[in-house]
């Protein structure tokens, strides 16, 4: 029966291990990230408005009914009173000016903005999950190496107590490796506890609880990546996001002040149309017609509040044009300085791999120095710090270059999978 349960226990864990790949992890956030959801809701709603812009030319309709009852306070009753009394009406107006397809233009517009919006922040939200994804990638192959660092200092403290009992080394040094061993334990345990939150939040970010066993698959790997920063501009620079935006936003306040004009200062016509009748006796009914034309007269005085009104949307228009320029300056900026810091940057994940070959070869040498007694336990853990650093240290580098690739992929909004295609040199 204890078999059994085990059995059953052991099947259940096996079930909640999940192998979670990079285009899962994005689908997942996709589906569950709240505020992506939420600007999904203001997309429907202005494709929901933009699909019937007939609403803006239908007529407001009205139907009433009442009942009503009269007779004297003081006087007689008059004999051609008749109570209750009942009556319905019907009626239809409808203000028609020069304004409407402006305000038909600004909705299409509004919705073109939520859609570029919505498609921006999908966008954002695949590079924020990118990053996270391969940093946690990083992470673990860092526990990796702080576990072989602990494997090595625990092999070293059980030669060092070979050593001691056989009387070839002293017991400082033989101190000194167990000091290692629990530095190095140390130090793995606070970075996995480090990785354990960061690997929770990311789940929280997909939607996912954080008791499912999950494992990341994929690995940092780092193409070096050869591009004329200049080129990139006059290629991207036009299609970026916040450049659309802001030429998006330039339009719909041109359209504004030219509806604001219309509506302002052009004729505007009204037409309703109204059935009444009585159900008293004897029965009657009435229709009445109307049409009227309404000349605004104080929006051609300038300085009049409507003046003014006309006045301020035109500059919005140039205020939104200075604001495309300083995002075409500031977006130049940025694509030339992440293009210096990834050539920079290749240069150093070059120094960083000699680096750890160097210390890794170091350490190998090291190590059988002190095996044969000619090198004291402090320069063998020195070295294989030194060692454990420089590996941390090409990681970091490769991270980070990995990273400037998803930021200058960004910047011209361009799949950083198409911009490693295109742009990456092969080894």
């Amino acid at each position: 029966m204890l078999f059994l349960l085990l059995f059953v226990s052991h099947i259940g864990t096996f079930a909640q291990e999940v192998t979670l790949s990079l285009d899962e992890a994005v689908n997942l956030a996709m589906e569950n990230h709240l505020p992506l959801r939420r600007t999904e809701i203001d997309l429907n709603a202005s494709g929901f408005s933009e699909r019937n812009l007939w609403s803006l030319i239908f007529p407001a309709i009205n139907a009433n009914a009442s009942i009503s009852y009269r007779n004297s306070l003081f006087s007689e009753p008059s004999s051609n009173v008749t109570n209750p009394g009942y009556s319905v009406s019907f009626g239809i107006n409808m203000d028609l000016n020069a304004g409407i397809p402006y305000a038909m233009r600004s909705i299409r517009l509004a919705h073109q903005a939520n859609i570029l919006r919505y498609e921006d922040a999908r966008n954002q939200l695949s590079i924020l999950i990118t990053k996270r994804f391969y940093a946690l990638i990083a992470e673990k192959n860092n526990l990796l190496l702080l576990e072989e660092i602990l494997n090595l200092t625990q092999r070293q403290l059980t030669r060092s107590e070979t050593l001691f009992r056989n009387g070839l080394i002293g017991e400082m040094a033989l101190m000194q490796s167990r000091l290692a061993m629990e530095n190095a334990r140390f130090n793995l345990s606070a970075a996995r506890i480090i990785h354990d939150n960061n690997m929770t939040e990311f789940l929280g970010l997909l939607g996912m609880s954080d008791n499912e066993n999950i494992t990341l698959a994929g690995e940092v790997n780092i193409v070096r990546i050869d591009s004329d920063a200049e080129a990139l501009i006059r290629e991207y620079l036009p299609l970026r996001p916040d450049i659309v935006r802001n030429r998006q936003e330039i339009e719909r306040l041109q359209n504004a002040r030219m509806q604001t004009v219309m509506q302002s200062r052009a004729p505007s016509l009204s037409l309703s149309g109204n059935w009444n009748t009585s159900f008293s006796d004897p029965f009657s009914d009435s229709v009445t017609a109307s049409a009227g034309v309404r000349i605004p007269i104080d929006p051609l005085i300038p300085g009049t509040s409507r003046s003014q009104t006309i006045s301020a949307a035109g500059d919005s228009v140039e205020k939104a044009k200075l604001d495309l320029e300083m995002a075409e300056n500031s977006a130049r900026t940025q694509i030339r300085s992440l293009s210096a810091l990834l050539r920079n940057s290749w240069d150093s994940i070059e120094i960083a791999r000699l680096g750890f070959e160097v210390a890794q070869r170091s350490y190998r040498l090291t190590e059988q120095g002190f095996t044969n007694g000619t090198v004291e336990a402090l320069i063998l853990e020195d070295s294989r710090n030194n060692m454990a650093n420089a590996r941390q240290r090409l990681l970091q580098s490769e991270l980070s270059y990995f990273n400037m690739i998803l930021d200058l992929s960004a910047a011209i909004n361009v799949s950083w999978k198409d911009f490693i295609q295109i742009y990456g040199v092969p080894r």
